[in-house]
């Protein structure tokens, strides 16, 4: 029965997926019939529903079902690579480094909101690479606790430094505030292109990883003697983590817990096995992350709630049942 159910997972999340996407095409401050938004996509000549659909809404679904992607697999990857369920890419300081980054460049340049999300990504990778660095000089080695300890020890330095310079740049917090909640509002297609490749080419090399992830779940000295490189391998997790995060906050913002919440919930309806969990893991992402946008803009409607505030109200009580679930673990 377990088998039959991890068989038909796939095909039912993609069509709910497909009924979510077309939810957000026909809803929001001005909604459609679904036959107009369908017309569309097959010949309609209605100009203001293509306008809006095609122009605002098209993008918009198209970047939280990226954004879920990358974000649910860069979570599955470092919680598979450190052995611990309460890593996330902020834990590791990736949402920390690209947040400094923009700060630092809205209070040297106020106006260059084009390259904002190169100095976010930027500043993500820059921080992967600062934490596995700090990881190998205090321990001697690469290893789950130290690239953990690092990754904390460097998140609150830099969110230390954008309070800092929030204060010291009034001005630049209000450009700043946007961006450090996380939203879809004003995603354009070609905001997605260099994202959309990023996402696709790292979702499908963390799939390829599955069978070494697999063992490397067994413990490291039994992986090692399978044949896994351990080091290497938890290495490669790292840097692939942090750029799928990386790619998705050069047009969303910092959204956090996705990478937390839904590889949890992949393990409960997909079990362990990676080869299976990787593609449910990027399912259960989108699924959540277009449902979190939709709701935003349906709920409060003519008003709007960005999709990063009620990932963060979901995201915290989640993140503490699971700390108290698991509080002997980690006593």
């Amino acid at each position: 029965m377990k088998i039959k159910k991890k068989r038909v997972l796939i095909p039912f999340l993609f069509l709910f997926l497909a009924v979510l996407g077309l939810s957000g095409l026909a809803l929001g401050s001005a909604r459609f019939p679904l036959a107009e938004v369908i017309a569309v996509f097959t010949g309609g000549d209605d100009p203001t529903v293509r306008l809006i659909v095609l122009q605002l809404r098209l993008p918009r679904v198209a970047g939280a079902v990226l954004a879920g992607v990358g974000l649910a697999v860069s979570g599955l990857l470092l919680q598979s690579a450190t052995g611990n369920d309460l890593c996330s890419p902020n834990i590791i300081g990736v949402n920390s480094g690209a947040g400094f980054a923009v700060m630092v460049l809205l209070c040297l340049f106020p106006m260059a909101f084009a390259v904002l999300p190169l100095a976010a990504f930027a500043g993500a990778l820059f921080t992967t690479f600062l934490v596995l660095g700090i990881s190998v000089g205090a321990g001697g080695h690469q290893s789950k606790s130290t690239v953990l300890l690092a990754g904390v020890a460097v998140s609150s330095l830099l969110s230390a430094g954008i309070s800092f310079l929030s204060q010291l740049v009034p001005d630049a917090l209000a450009s700043y505030s946007a961006f450090s909640i996380g939203g879809f509002s004003g995603v354009q297609g070609a905001d997605l292109v260099f994202p959309a490749l990023m996402i696709g080419v790292g979702t499908g090399l963390a799939w390829g990883l599955a069978p070494q992830l697999n063992l490397l779940c067994l413990g490291d000295e039994l992986a090692a003697t399978l044949g896994v490189k351990v080091k290497a391998l938890r290495l490669i997790c790292l840097i692939l983590a942090s750029a799928l995060c990386a790619a998705v906050v050069t047009y969303a913002g910092l959204l956090g817990f996705v990478g937390l919440i839904v590889p949890h919930l992949a393990r409960k309806l997909a079990g362990h096995d990676l080869r299976i969990l990787v593609p449910v893991t990027a399912l259960l992402g989108a699924n959540l992350v277009v449902l979190s946008d939709l709701a935003g803009r349906t709920l409060f409607s003519p008003a709007e709630l960005p999709a990063g505030i009620l990932m963060a109200l979901l995201g915290a009580p989640f993140f503490l049942f699971i700390l108290f679930q698991r509080r002997g673990r980690y006593a």
